[in-house]
């Protein structure tokens, strides 16, 4: 969160009334959404609505102890990120406060009210490279140097989004603090490497383009058959215990984005401590460096103030904005977008608006389509290209996916991610349901996994889809009258559909090698259970018994595809041996 200056804090009002985060006051001077302090405590607060002479902010901390008649300050400034080296390998709080920064000012875990600092240290200083030279013109977002952040990113010093410009007069390279000037411009404007943005407001951008690369995940059943692009957004809704947040940490932690941000939204606290425990511990395959020196982690845990549960995820991606427009790609994995909009429900109930269906806020809908369209996939001012993927876990009671926080995210992502909790109770994991999940990228993607994997990527799929679906549709009547009764060719589509389950679909989280599967080994192990289906057709046909067929010896060895490190060959061989011991039987 910006820090206001004293000259830049005035006292011009006088609290009314509490009603836990949301207060009132009077005689206040302030805009909507400017950043107000309330109380001798000088607690940190949001003006979200203003009548005649009667301002009501919301509270993004704590408000016991606090009585009518204390003053409230206004800043007379939106609520703001700032920006600049050092967000990355940090953990902030819903309104960027750096929480080991305040923990080492408080030693103490537990944060006294008021407390705040700068969400980039202002003082270290950083070794800046300029890009550009005396003389060149730049213009807004344009890139003028690089400093190297961590091991993994260059962070790159951009004009800022709301000056005008001009020619460079003087730039060097050297040692630096964020608020130095880096370089001077003929207009009079100085840049340096800190910046500030209103988070409620989308950083500008050239266009925004259809997406056609997929963010690869390696999770089988999201790159085989729900694959999400670069620029996406997808849902990932289901009720307790279905594991939404180890989805997101796979996700998290193999994307193949530049940029991870992390937003814990009203989480357990437990799972907000293994994230921040784990992260900074994992390393990253794709350059051996610490995750983290790619990662910002928002934490905003249940216990945490209501209030700034509803701003974090804005927070979250407004980084995520900033990132982009170096021409990083960025995935923002928001977990959960339910515990947002409850706190937009207890903010609403307490401002005694009209309530919408579950007692919901009529604006639900709006806010949740304000933030997921802020992702994509974008050419920028500066003329990179960069992207946002925003994924939002969603938490529906009961499971109920007809819930109005799940059914009005559906209408704007792009992805539906289902998981099932028949499936989780039943140990197979990822929990997604493949009947009720589903993806609209998948066109506009085939094209690159055609191109990169294999020219026949979304035939193998159609068939695998085509598998499981008519499973589905067996299943109802196996348990009418049970599976012997079934015809054998219909037998041997659920004996295939139950290896596309166990060996396809199922992945090991904590498995050194079956945790991340790369695209071609995906198809490969696709493959295999094709081969298989169709040579078993072949001996069908040719009069052999489905039991024959199951039983042979290499038929169980397709559950073994997935932990192989040298699948290519391991597939080869077992694709010929279940070809010769079917073949051998007719």
């Amino acid at each position: 969160m910006s820090q206001a200056t004293e000259s830049d804090v005035r006292e011009d009002g006088v609290i009314e009334s509490v009603s836990g985060p949301v207060v009132t006051a009077v005689d206040l001077d302030a805009k909507m959404n400017d950043v107000v302090y309330v109380g001798e405590e000088g607690l940190m607060g949001e003006v979200i609505e203003i009548e005649g002479n009667l301002t009501t902010i919301q509270v993004y901390e704590e408000t016991s102890g606090i009585s009518p008649g204390q003053p409230v300050e206004g800043t007379g400034a939106p609520l703001s990120v700032d920006l600049g080296p050092g967000m990355l390998d940090s953990i902030y709080d819903g309104v960027q406060r750096p929480l080991p920064v305040l923990e080492e000012e408080m030693n103490s875990a537990f944060l006294d009210r008021g407390v705040d600092a700068p969400g980039i240290d202002l003082e270290r200083t950083w070794e800046f490279e300029p890009t550009v030279e005396e003389g060149d013109e730049v213009g807004p977002t344009d890139i003028v140097g690089t400093v190297p952040e961590t091991e993994s990113i260059d962070h790159k010093v951009m004009v800022p989004p709301d000056y005008e410009g001009g020619e460079v007069v003087t730039v060097e390279s050297g040692s630096y603090t964020v608020e130095d000037t880096v370089v001077e411009l003929d207009s009079g404007e100085e840049v340096t490497m800190h910046q500030e943005w209103p988070v409620r407001q989308q950083r500008p951008t050239e266009e925004k383009e259809t997406p056609t690369k997929p963010l690869i995940s390696g999770q089988r059943v999201l790159d085989g058959l729900f694959p999400i692009a670069k620029g996406g957004t997808a849902a990932i809704p289901g009720p307790f215990g279905s594991g939404k947040t180890v989805t997101q940490h796979q996700l998290a932690k193999w994307a193949d984005a530049d940029i991870v941000i992390y937003v814990g939204c009203g989480e357990r606290g437990n799972e907000m401590t293994e994230v921040i425990d784990d992260f900074p511990e994992l390393e990253d395959p794709k350059t051996g460096h610490p995750l983290m020196s790619r990662t910002c982690l928002i934490a905003n845990t249940s216990n945490m103030p209501v209030a700034a549960r509803e701003s974090c995820v804005y927070t979250g991606i407004t980084i995520a904005e900033y990132f982009r427009d170096m021409g990083y790609d960025v995935a923002l994995m928001a977990d959960s977008t339910s515990r947002w909009a409850e706190a937009m429900r207890e903010i609403s109930a307490r401002l005694e608006e009209m309530p919408g269906e579950e007692g919901y806020p009529a604006y639900l809908a709006a806010r949740l389509a304000q933030f997921y369209e802020r992702a994509g996939y974008f050419r920028n001012v500066n003329g990179t290209e960069g992207s946002v993927s925003v994924i939002g876990a969603v938490s529906p009671p009961g499971g109920d996916f007809s819930e109005p926080v799940t059914q009005n995210t559906l209408r704007i992502v792009k992805c539906f991610w289902a998981l099932d909790a028949d499936l989780a109770e039943s140990r197979h994991f990822p929990s997604i349901n493949w009947n009720d999940s589903y993806s609209l990228y998948r066109d506009q993607l085939d094209p690159w996994f055609e191109d990169e994997v294999a020219g026949d990527w979304a035939e193998q799929r159609q068939w695998a889809i085509d598998t499981l679906d008519e499973e589905a549709e067996l299943q109802e009547i196996v348990q009418l009258v049970g599976e012997d009764a079934l015809p054998e060719d219909q037998q041997l589509t659920l004996e295939v559909a139950r290896y596309l389950r166990e060996a396809w679909l199922q992945q090991n989280a904590f498995h050194d090698v079956d945790t991340y599967c790369e695209p071609a080994k995906t198809y490969q192990m696709l493959g295999a259970i094709k081969t298989f289906n169709d040579e078993a057709t072949e001996a069908l046909d040719a009069g052999v018994p489905v039991e024959e067929i199951k039983d042979i010896d290499a038929a169980p060895r397709l559950n073994r595809i997935n932990v192989q490190e040298d699948y290519e060959e391991y597939v080869d061989e077992l694709e010929s041996e279940i070809s010769d011991q079917l073949r051998a039987l007719y």
